[in-house]
């Protein structure tokens, strides 16, 4: 399946006005994973040559750090918009406790 198929099946539930500020993070979260499996065929670590102690994280390395954090802030972001849509629904528990607390 695509990743975009299975990315919009997930938030097919939401509200349409949610759905409309999620879709283009999703485009991004598409293209974030594609940049990401891009870099990962390159090297890492560049060793010196006549001394292997001697190491330094390449620029893929630094780019696919950056990278993933913007994909993981965006991957926090969809999941927020996933839980208050689950939860938007008021709990018996909390409302229960709500009037309690008045007494």
């Amino acid at each position: 399946m695509e990743r975009r198929k299975i990315l919009e099946d997930i938030f097919k539930d939401i509200d349409q006005n949610l759905k409309k500020l999620v879709e283009p993070l999703i485009d991004e979260v598409i293209f974030l994973e594609k940049q990401m499996s891009e870099l990962k065929k390159l090297p890492f670590i560049r060793v010196h040559p006549k001394d292997p102690s001697k190491q330094e994280t390449t620029k893929a390395a630094k780019q696919y750090k950056d990278l993933s954090q913007s994909y993981m802030n965006a991957i926090r972001i969809l999941t927020s918009v996933l839980c208050k849509e689950e939860t938007s629904e008021e709990d018996p528990v909390k409302k229960w406790l709500e009037i309690r607390k008045d007494v």
